[in-house]
């Protein structure tokens, strides 16, 4: 399976495409929204940077405690559920004169929540897609989210310019509401992958199994931490430049978009499976020239050449679904994405913390070169771990 056209063919990848095409608008367009009221509230680099990224640290708590009903849920029951409850609580945020704590208390339980969202979503598609098409499909996948970015900022900042962040809060939860409506009639009511009822217990046990294996913790921290990083330096675009920060945001999608179809598309898989390292080089390296302050010119174009590096993403997917059991791929997959949401929210503490007492062109350059150390740190590892051999079906637990 080599191209969109054959994709989009395929039974149930539309709905579900789209289902999760529109919460990637929603959580764009409401998380700029809320990262721009918390800081017009207080004035806080850190706070502003942990309203945007730092749902992302509740998803380690989901990750502990739910992820087992990855696999052991409905996925169209799940992922109604799931598309709903963020409609309601995004609906709550735009209250007026609800707290910035009760704000981020809300934000706290979304985290939660869309840890599992992540492994339902993609373990079904992993279901859906025979195993030559997932890297193309979840290509595609990220292409659209980095069309609903470019989309979500550029009408987030002219709804919250015209109207107010609350209205953009809205057309968040409108749009949330649309997803869970799409993923309830247009996905078939498919049973649970695995046998068995979720549970803590069972969440703990996948999670061991799946972190024994040497090659797959290579795979996951490869991914977790450096990309987790950057996204340090994107939470403070907006203490960088709050009038610009949309156009910043949205020249990263771009970039994005641009190494989505290069990596997904392009390039066959044996050169895909020597650019992990390289790709996440890219991610940080130019994230080092706001050390200088530069305009917004220089910050955009160093932005869309980064972004390009977050492909890195389906290299490390598509060798930890070579490494990993069918039955676990829901759950292996959902952990690969809530390992990576909290890095993300632990990257967006640490540039933030480093603002705070400094300034934001300093915490992007500080956590840039971090990821960078880190990188580089790992490549031994991943070196070796391409040149294991792969068991027979993916089978290695």
């Amino acid at each position: 399976m080599r191209t969109y056209r054959e994709i989009l063919r395929t039974p149930e990848y539309t709905p579900l495409f789209l289902t999760t095409s529109g919460q990637v608008a929603a959580q764009t367009v409401s998380g700029l929204a809320l990262s721009t009221l918390v800081f017009t509230a207080t004035g806080s680099p850190l706070l502003s940077a942990l309203a945007m990224f730092g749902p992302s640290l509740a998803q380690v708590i989901g990750a502990t405690v739910l992820l087992s009903g990855a696999d052991r849920l409905p996925p169209r029951a799940a992922l109604t559920g799931i598309a709903l409850i963020f409609a309601a609580t995004t609906a709550v945020q735009a209250v007026p004169g609800l707290s910035v704590w009760a704000i981020f208390a809300i934000l706290l339980g979304q985290g939660m929540i869309g840890s599992l969202g992540g492994g339902v979503g993609f373990g079904l598609l992993n279901e859906i897609l025979p195993s030559d098409g997932y890297v193309l499909g979840r290509s595609m996948f990220s292409m659209s989210a980095g069309f609903m970015q470019i989309g979500g900022f550029a009408v987030g900042g002219v709804i919250m310019a015209v109207l107010s962040p609350s209205d953009a809060l809205l057309i968040g939860a409108a749009l949330y509401l649309l997803s869970g409506l799409t993923a309830r009639f247009g996905l078939s009511a498919r049973p649970a992958r695995a046998s068995g009822r979720p549970s803590a217990s069972e969440t703990w046990r996948d999670n061991a199994r799946l972190w024994s294996s040497k090659p797959r913790r290579y795979v996951y921290l490869a991914f977790w931490v450096p990309s987790g990083l950057v996204v340090g330096c994107e939470s403070l675009y907006v203490a960088y430049s709050p009038k610009d920060a949309g156009l910043i945001f949205a020249s990263g999608a771009l970039g994005m978009l641009a190494g989505d179809v290069l990596t997904g598309r392009l390039l066959p898989q044996r050169w895909r499976a020597r650019l992990g390292v390289p790709l996440l080089l890219l991610l940080a390296v130019p994230h080092l020239v706001f050390a200088l302050r530069p305009g917004l010119p220089v910050v955009m174009a160093a932005v869309l050449v980064a972004t390009v590096g977050y492909s890195a993403n389906w290299v490390f997917q598509e060798r930890l679904l070579a490494l990993t059991p069918e039955d676990m791929s829901g759950h292996a997959l959902g952990l690969h994405f809530s390992g990576m949401r909290t890095m993300q929210g632990v990257g967006a503490a640490l540039a933030g913390g480093v603002a705070q007492y400094t300034s934001a062109s300093t915490g992007i350059a500080v956590v840039a070169a971090a990821s960078i150390a880190v990188t580089l740190a790992l490549m031994p590892g991943l070196r070796a771990d391409r040149e294991t051999p792969v068991p027979v079906g993916g089978a290695s637990v």
